[in-house]
């Protein structure tokens, strides 16, 4: 599903203009983007939680010359389920 789709669904639901649940979501995506740069973490009960995670400096290798490369330490965006809608996934892909 596409931000347009979700869009779209939203409105249809809720009968909000597709114009301002465009301007919400996006800012919803600005709010939880600079939460987690800021080193908050965002959490939604029952859906999950947005944070920033650490990588260890490792060794890498550059296959197309097969050379060793120094990927420095560095954070990643990382999304944890809430076990609630993990289950909900689980007993839905049951039914499938």
């Amino acid at each position: 599903m596409t931000k347009s789709e979700v869009i779209l669904a939203i409105a249809r639901k809720t009968g909000i203009d597709k114009e301002d649940v465009k301007n919400t979501i996006d800012e919803l995506f600005r709010v939880i983007q600079d939460a987690v740069i800021d080193d908050h973490r965002v959490h939604f009960s029952g859906f999950g939680s947005f944070s920033k995670k650490k990588r260890a400096k490792k060794i890498g290798r550059n296959i197309s010359t097969n050379t060793a490369i120094v990927v420095e330490e560095h954070y990643i965006p990382f999304f944890k389920h809430s076990k609630f809608f993990a289950a909900k996934i689980k007993a839905a892909g049951a039914t499938c």
